[in-house]
């Protein structure tokens, strides 16, 4: 009977034991979830170096070559008119007619659908964008 009484005692004393067991861990995580927050010593900021003073900004000039006048051929002349222009105004004539005209197709906008006059210049259907410039060009002199 002694030994029965041995084995409730150490049961008692276990059961308690695992209840601390169990809320010291919770007790724990609620310290790591909110560590104290040390401050870090302050720095010095790095003395500034005095800015190199720049020189004023030139304004861009265009390139000599984009502003020399093309006379444009008869085909070309029919859609932007027939006196000499920079080939930058020429650029920006056809892209005025391409809206004007709704020929800028409507799914894929960096296709031009070429119209009668268009088609002349073009030799297709249909250009891209970016190589329509390339096609212009052809018809300048």
């Amino acid at each position: 009977m002694a030994t029965a009484k041995k084995a409730a005692k150490k049961a008692a004393k276990k059961a308690p034991a695992k209840k601390a067991a169990k809320k010291a861990p919770a007790k724990k995580a609620a310290k790591k979830a909110a560590p104290a927050k040390k401050k870090a010593p302050a720095k010095k900021a790095p003395a500034k170096k005095a800015a190199k003073k720049k020189a004023p900004a030139k304004k861009r000039t265009p390139n000599a070559a984009f502003m020399k006048a093309m006379t444009p051929s008869a085909a070309l002349a029919a859609v932007i008119g027939d006196k000499p222009m920079p080939r930058t105004e020429v650029t920006k004539k056809v892209w005025e007619y391409i809206k004007k005209n709704g020929l800028q197709d409507k799914v894929k906008r960096t296709m031009i659908n070429a119209d009668a006059k268009l088609k002349e210049i073009f030799k297709q259907a249909q250009v891209s964008m970016f190589e329509m410039t390339k096609l212009i060009n052809a018809h300048l002199k």
